[in-house]
């Protein structure tokens, strides 16, 4: 496939995941979007978790063929014609634009996603480069890919999720209040964390409490299975008498959905945080992570690495996850944007490889998307509009996609009813303003 003229948009066909932890049927955005974008049935009883965007092996965006960029012939694509993203972009390297294609070679830098949550991720992590190609090595049918996974989140609803970990003197106060940790991993153990503090300096501080941790998610299914037996039935009997925490709460709810696991009693350990509608936050490699409930745009360097050892029916690495992690404590960074316009906000990472613009455009309104020197992808989430580049018009609607190669400016604009869509794209910082 040639890449046309100067100017042009490009549909993409996208695909789904559909992990156990998906909201299920028509209850899910990411259920609606696929069955636009694709043209296919929502099937009731299935969850449906995350719609790719992009250009990974794992689950590759598709071009449609198009008589005249994005009408398809009939409402049918023909198989022999379908080309995917990642393919067509090795064809057309320009559409990266030259300094993507320096930095990057053919590979397109970032992977987007919409996710819709109804029960907890796995506890996890993602390995910066150096990890994955070992990984990667070691265990390719496990590992799918040699590249890192930095990532950010931006909520669409209420969205919570577990992200690092707590801060010396909330973690000292989980261990003289929740005595079944003390249980599992040793007085001894405890006392050293304890007597740990930050005169000491930041490596003794890491190293006992990745002592503690890895003693902890090393615990035996047994020891596990009877200690947490214990604790769901002291939270059950407090709460006759008292308000448990939001922290305790959690751990309740996270004990129906994944039983005698382990990373229930670990969530203690770590920042529950609450995102708004329009919040995001941000994940570094080798960071730990668990998404708990809600529905989100998620947006990460092309790869498909997890490291899991929690909550989760999946192949775990806990030997792995205990050795890799940062072991920052505190509160991560809540992230809120930055106003380009009235109707677009702006979402950016300390990552080179991608940033987020959140578009909300009322009726009868327009905004100009300007050319940047990289690509991009948009994703329309709710109602209608027109996209107009310099040599083209496209009618987009719920759950249309679009490519939009380098060097391409945008005017997006409605008539009657508002639109809500999101933009990823190369990281503005690695293009700095000609002086």
């Amino acid at each position: 496939m040639e890449v046309g003229k100067q100017g042009r948009i490009y549909r993409l066909r996208c695909s789904v995941q559909n992990y156990d932890w998906g909201r299920i049927g028509s209850e899910s955005t990411v259920a609606k979007l696929f069955s636009l974008n694709s043209k296919v049935e929502i099937e009731e009883e299935k969850p449906y978790a995350e719609m790719w965007m992009g250009a990974h092996q794992s689950l590759p965006s598709f071009l449609v063929k198009s008589a005249e960029n994005g009408d398809e012939s009939n409402g049918q694509e023909e198989k022999s014609e379908k080309v995917s993203l990642k393919d067509w972009i090795a064809q057309n390297p320009e559409v990266l634009g030259d300094k993507v294609v320096e930095k990057w070679g053919n590979n397109f830098p970032f992977l987007f996603k919409v996710l819709s949550v109804a029960k907890a991720l796995s506890i996890q992590a993602h390995p910066d480069k150096e990890l994955a190609a070992v990984l990667h090595k070691l265990e390719p049918n496990v590992y799918k890919d040699d590249n890192h996974k930095p990532e950010m989140v931006l909520a669409l609803t209420d969205f919570e999720a577990l992200c690092g970990f707590i801060s010396n003197e909330e973690l000292v106060g989980v261990l003289q209040n929740v005595p079944e940790i003390v249980e599992i991993v040793g007085s001894a153990q405890v006392n050293q964390f304890v007597q740990v503090n930050e005169e000491d300096g930041e490596g003794k501080v890491k190293a006992t409490l990745q002592a503690l941790f890895t003693q902890l998610m090393s615990a035996s299914k047994v020891v596990i299975s009877e200690v947490l037996s214990k604790l769901i039935s002291r939270l059950n009997m407090e709460s006759k008498v008292r308000q448990l925490t939001g922290k305790e709460e959690l751990v309740l709810r996270l004990e129906k959905q994944y039983p005698d696991d382990v990373g229930i009693i670990a969530a203690f350990l770590f920042n529950y945080v609450k995102l708004n509608a329009g919040e995001a936050l941000y994940l570094g490699a080798n960071e730990l992570h668990a998404y708990l409930y809600g529905e989100c745009i998620e947006c990460m360097a092309t790869s498909d690495n997890v490291v899991r050892a929690g909550l989760t029916p999946k192949n775990r690495d806990v030997k792995t996850l205990c050795s890799m992690l940062t072991y920052k404590q505190g509160c991560p960074e809540i992230v809120r944007g930055v106003n380009l316009n009235p109707y677009t906000r702006r979402y950016i990472p300390p990552f080179e490889e991608f940033e987020v613009d959140r578009c909300i455009l009322p009726q009868r309104a327009s905004v100009v998307f300007p050319a940047v020197p990289g690509p991009s992808i948009f994703v329309v989430m709710v109602g209608k509009g027109t996209m107009n580049t310099s040599s083209d018009e496209e009618l987009v609607i719920e759950g249309d996609v679009i490519f939009a190669p380098a060097s391409t400016e945008i005017t997006v604009t409605t008539a009657t009813t508002e639109l809500h869509l999101y933009r990823a794209g190369v990281n503005s910082r690695l293009f700095p303003p000609h002086k």
